[in-house]
């Protein structure tokens, strides 16, 4: 018989499976470390301010700001601002919780300063900028308490755009403006908004423009720029004032003529063999659009061409009479124009001897091009209606394409049916047209002080369907 085993083995046995299982356990477990709280969004709190906002009687030359965490300066000199403009800008430098700035400039007797740093002041561990921070001190008895405020809109487009600045100046004669810096000056934010706060009373001329190399200057007719028609007078409560902005067209160089040295004769085999007339048409997948004339583009020049050699059919072959050609001045295009109906199938054969180029290429036998019109089904109407829309303006409606007018109305009542339209997304301007020539006018500073044409942007788009009755209701 054999001897029971002893009573400790098995205790054993249970204390190895328990330690093997919690190695196991612990050894495919994750170990997650512990969360972190919500990201930082808050900027950076001004807790001192030495010498203090809003002193009277300044006399120094160093501003120290103290702040509740670690700062840091972003592109600092296209951020800061200081009024009145002085002629050398303070340097500013940050350490650890500090701003310091170093007054470079001679300061005015009984004059309000007013230092602006834009989004220029960050925290170091975020990036989250101080937004709208300035300081103020005065070197008299008194802090300036003047405000102006208004927009800046492109006259050309309606639009805004926050890269100009809007300037004061004390000299109201036209050259101040090219030879002087202003007396103060702000920017435009996104929305085309601009303030002055602080301001001396007097009467100022007020201008607006793109700052090309922080000259603050009018420098040429390219520049964006625009003016107030009248000085603004700070002396109390003053509504705010619009400026339009414009930038004359630049003129186009004429090339200089040059005698043209003889061209090389081709060896090519393949080229001399290839002498015939080559030109496209402004077909869409051999479709033609009934609201567009048809174009003839040919690769260069034509200098000779037999316009009775040009024949427009219809599908049984049967000449076309009431149509009408015409060249444009490079020789290059030469546009049929014909009211074309819907949906209808069409010839157009180019016979031989119709023309020949400047390279010496011909039309060497008869070409036979078919094509159709598109149906009625690929086009949609558009009915727009006009409310608060003021007639006796001049009103011309643009739909515009990537910053292009690709078409324009004018608008003599509160409705307007458009027939036929081919599917597409505009944006949509409304200009005033005071000249009545269809189109818009820059401005005149110096010659006529005329104001440039106004365009309105109008937030609403324009998306045509195809085969359907488009409505579209707009509100200026």
């Amino acid at each position: 018989m054999a001897s029971p085993r002893p009573v400790f083995t098995y205790t054993l046995l249970l204390l190895a499976i328990f330690v093997a299982s919690t190695s196991l356990l612990e050894g495919c477990a994750n170990i997650i470390p512990p969360l972190g709280g919500p990201r930082d969004t808050l900027p950076p709190r001004l807790m001192n301010a030495d010498p203090r906002d809003s002193l009277r009687n300044f006399t120094g030359k160093k501003i120290v700001f103290t702040f509740d965490e670690y700062v840091l300066l972003d592109q600092v000199q296209e951020n800061l601002v200081v009024s009145p403009t002085p002629k050398i800008n303070p340097v500013v430098e940050s350490h650890l919780r500090t701003v310091t700035v170093r007054i470079k400039d001679t300061l005015e007797p009984n004059t309000t300063y007013v230092i602006e740093f834009g989004k220029a002041i960050r925290d170091v561990n975020e990036n989250n900028p101080i937004k709208n921070f300035r300081y103020i001190f005065s070197t008299g008895t008194y802090l300036d308490s003047m405000e102006l405020s208004g927009k800046v809109f492109l006259a050309e487009t309606g639009k805004t755009d926050s890269t100009l600045i809007v300037m004061l100046h004390r000299n109201l004669t036209d050259s101040a403006v090219t030879n002087e810096r202003p007396r103060y000056y702000t920017k435009v934010d996104k929305e085309g908004n601009y303030t002055f706060k602080n301001i001396a009373p007097g009467t100022y001329a007020l201008y607006a423009l793109k700052d090309e190399g922080s000259t603050r200057r009018y420098l040429s007719n390219a520049q964006l720029f625009g003016f107030a028609p009248e000085p603004v007078q700070l002396n109390g409560q003053q509504q705010p004032v619009t400026l339009y902005v414009y930038a004359a067209p630049s003129e186009v160089k004429k090339p200089k003529t040059t005698t043209a040295a003889a061209a090389p004769k081709k060896k090519n085999e393949e080229e001399d063999k290839d002498r015939r007339l080559k030109y496209t048409l402004s077909l869409e997948n051999n479709q033609q659009d009934v609201l567009k004339p048809l174009l003839i583009r040919f690769a260069a020049p034509l200098k000779e061409y037999d316009s009775t050699k040009i024949r427009f059919l219809d599908k049984k072959y049967a000449a076309i009479t009431d149509y009408r050609l015409e060249w444009d001045t490079t020789n290059t295009i030469l546009t049929l124009h014909y009211d074309w109906p819907v949906n209808e199938e069409y010839v157009l054969i180019a016979e031989k001897g119709m023309g020949a180029d400047s390279l010496g290429k011909s039309q060497l036998r008869n070409d036979t091009l078919r094509f159709k019109t598109l149906k009625e089904s690929d086009y949609g109407s558009i009915k727009f209606r006009f409310t608060n829309l003021d007639t006796t303006r001049k009103p011309v409606l643009q739909l515009v394409q990537s910053d292009k007018i690709m078409f324009s109305y004018p608008i003599t009542n509160r409705e307007l049916k458009i027939r036929r339209f081919k599917p597409a997304e505009f944006e949509l301007r409304m200009l005033y047209d005071t000249n009545g020539n269809g189109k818009w006018d820059y401005g005149d500073f110096y010659k006529t002080r005329q104001q440039p044409e106004r365009v309105q942007s109008i937030s609403k788009k324009l998306v045509v369907k195809g085969n359907w009755d488009n409505e579209v209701d707009i509100t200026l």
